[in-house]
């Protein structure tokens, strides 16, 4: 499951990764991703990988409430050829490659929640493993939407959750977007990909209040500051 992540731009980028995210510092960056948020995806067009701005959210091409997306944030791999909604687009190549710095998970009882930030444990660009859409409203304009594809937790995501984003090498990046079937590829990452540390609880609202404002998104690089100076210590030394 991720039903929040981050992209803020890591230092650190491969080859090709600079192939399909070069042009990614021109979205602003974003600490706070929600689901409906629009964000950048990378996917092919004419064979060529081309940045556009889409809905976080899958909304089928037949739906008749585009709302529908808000709870297609994340397709469980198993079922992309069993849900049309999936099968269809996954056929129809219509796959993208989902840029992030890193996602959240919580973990502990209810009301006592303990938010943490899992990013690339070298600070290098994440790139999830998606489907897109496009979906025409009834004045003609086209909404590019996606999801993003799960799998199995590896060992570090297992105390937070029973599933994780599907994780893509870079070198994978043209098998996920062209083979016929790509689906060995939707596994769970390594489990030294990965460095999980706490963060506060201010990530889990969307909002917050400002005195001279009001309401207004609650997105700003104070949360992914960590609680712990271990932690401190170590995201220095890969700045």
């Amino acid at each position: 499951m991720c039903g929040r992540y981050a992209l803020y731009g890591p230092k650190k980028r491969s080859r090709e990764q600079m192939e399909y995210f070069e042009s990614i510092g021109h979205f602003p960056p974003r600490w706070n991703v929600a689901p409906t948020d629009t964000m950048p995806i990378c996917r092919l067009v004419d064979g060529k990988p081309e940045l556009v701005a889409a809905k976080w959210g899958l909304i089928p091409a037949r739906a008749t409430d585009p709302r529908i997306g808000g709870k297609k944030i994340n397709a469980p791999c198993q079922n992309i050829l069993k849900w049309a909604g999936y099968r269809e687009p996954y056929r129809a190549m219509r796959r993208c490659l989902v840029p992030a710095t890193g996602f959240y998970e919580w973990t502990g009882e209810k009301g006592k929640k303990q938010a943490y930030h899992l990013i690339h444990a070298e600070h290098e660009l994440l790139a999830f493993a998606g489907l897109w859409g496009a979906w025409t409203d009834p004045e003609g304009k086209e909404i590019l939407s996606y999801t993003i594809l799960t799998t199995e937790p590896n060992d570090l995501v297992r105390p937070f959750k029973d599933r994780m984003p599907a994780v893509l090498n870079a070198a994978d990046y043209h098998t996920w977007l062209t083979a016929e079937d790509a689906t060995a590829l939707l596994r769970p990452a390594h489990n030294e990909v990965l460095y999980a540390y706490a963060v506060g609880p201010q990530v889990g609202a969307v909002t917050k209040m400002d005195s001279d404002l009001g309401r207004v998104p609650n997105d700003d690089s104070s949360l992914i500051e960590p609680l712990e100076h271990a932690d401190r210590d170590y995201l220095e030394r890969l700045a």
